[in-house]
């Protein structure tokens, strides 16, 4: 095993257990680094200790850092990254892990070498051959619903057996703790609890409320 391979499943492994410690990934589009504070500390405050804020407005590398800087006890990554140079910079303002998408073998590279907890975007079954022939051992199913929905996870579970999955796409509150009862996902992403119009109007008292209501409905899942 090369210092990289190494590398790599070290991440995996963070990124693993970041995920299933949250077990819901909010993916949240914000206009300001006050608005991610303010979404972080509302989210945390429903019991979702990870935020991933897009890198899709002018604000986000802002609003990272501020997360970062300003609340204590969630986790707070980069999503949408599209770019190598795009790491450098979400790891320069504090981010603590990565979400792509897409991940073209370029990208997959970085990620394998950033020494960031990372989870690679796929779409297809052949996508996620070639993440998991790179060393990657969980992935984003990006857009999960149009691309298969939960048939297509299932489906999986055999062929890519050490492969988990945080679909993302489509998802929605009541069907979280479908996805979340199959064994190959680790983590759910979704922006049901995070609504822009929540959002725009400063109504973060929703983001809470809907973040533990989810939650609770996992716990009776699971039970």
């Amino acid at each position: 095993m090369t210092t990289d391979d190494a590398r790599l499943g070290d991440t995996q492994y963070a990124a693993i257990g970041l995920l299933r410690a949250t077990r819901i990934l909010p993916v949240v589009t914000v206009a300001s680094a006050e608005q991610g504070v303010a979404v972080a500390r509302a989210l945390l405050a429903g019991g979702i200790t990870a935020i991933e804020i897009t890198l899709r407005t002018p604000a986000a590398i802002e609003a990272i850092a501020a997360v970062k800087r300003d609340v204590d006890g969630i986790a707070v990554g980069a999503g949408t990254v599209l770019t190598p140079g795009q790491i450098d910079a979400v790891r320069a303002a504090g981010a603590q892990f990565l979400v792509t998408p897409g991940t073209p073998p370029a990208l997959a590279d970085a990620l394998a070498m950033c020494g960031l907890p990372a989870v690679p975007g796929a779409a297809t079954p052949t996508e996620l051959l070639a993440l998991h022939a790179r060393g990657f051992r969980v992935c984003k199913l990006f857009p999960a619903s149009a691309v298969g929905g939960l048939p297509l996870v299932r489906a999986l579970q055999a062929p890519l057996a050490d492969v988990l999955l945080c679909p993302t796409g489509g998802i929605g509150e009541a069907d979280a703790p479908h996805y979340l009862a199959e064994r190959n996902v680790a983590c759910v992403g979704g922006s049901w609890m995070v609504r822009a119009d929540w959002i725009a109007q400063g109504r973060y008292d929703l983001v809470s409320e809907a973040s533990a209501r989810s939650l609770a409905a996992i716990g009776r899942a699971r039970g």
